[in-house]
């Protein structure tokens, strides 16, 4: 049984359709890459599927569950995370409470081997979220969404979005971590290098449309996708 699965979902703004009859599926202690040019897609699939935009029409599954009337609140109960690709942090929090914010105190004893691998959040854990750079804010996104208690299912949108390429490595690496642990990911993204890197499976998107699915992620060929 997949952990997300999603049949002939349908999503729009205002009436207008962007998403079309799009289905997928991944399972647990997979990594499904989401790659098409801008535009594509790609971050109103990634709403529809968080419930942050109502379906015009489709069925969403989360374990086996029909989740498509559930709230964005609910979906994380049942064991959805999501990271945006925009507004991703809280900036009036410091770096520490945006860490902490589903998690009832303030240790950080979860946190040390990603603060290991991120010195740069670590040294920054009193300030406000605000004060980071775009590609930190991305990074502390990222390790809140991968760090937050009962997910079976974390979608990322453009997580790798003004990264140090030092940094994307270390995400890939942690990533693939938790996939081991039995998460599944959806993750939307361009960055064909962190994908190679991380991804096992593919599905390519051209105006609301999935037009390509693989069973394996090939850079290659997403690049060559990309560039038509």
């Amino acid at each position: 049984m997949p952990a997300l699965d999603c049949e002939n979902l349908s999503a729009g703004y205002g009436g207008a359709a962007v998403l079309r009859g799009v289905s997928l599926s991944v399972a647990r202690g997979r990594v499904l890459a989401v790659t098409g040019r801008n535009g594509a897609g790609k971050t109103t699939l990634m709403k529809a599927l968080f419930g942050l935009l109502a379906p015009q029409g489709g069925t969403v599954r989360l374990d086996g569950a029909d989740a498509s009337g559930m709230r964005p609140f609910e979906r994380a109960r049942a064991g959805m995370g999501y990271s945006p690709q925009e507004r991703c942090v809280f900036d009036a929090l410091s770096v520490r409470r945006n860490l902490t914010l589903t998690r009832g105190g303030e240790s950080l004893a979860e946190f040390s081997e990603s603060l290991a691998d991120f010195p740069r959040l670590r040294e920054r854990l009193d300030i406000l979220a605000g004060r980071l750079s775009g590609g930190e804010k991305k990074l502390l996104a990222f390790v809140r969404a991968l760090s937050e208690p009962g997910r079976k299912v974390i979608l990322l949108d453009e997580p790798t979005e003004g990264v140090q390429r030092e940094n994307i490595e270390k995400m890939a690496a942690l990533a693939r971590r938790r996939a081991a642990a039995g998460t599944a990911f959806v993750i939307a993204e361009q960055n064909l290098n962190f994908l190679d890197e991380c991804a096992d499976s593919a599905v390519f998107m051209d105006r609301g449309e999935i037009v390509r699915a693989r069973e394996k992620f090939s850079a290659p060929e997403a690049a060559e996708w990309m560039r038509i």
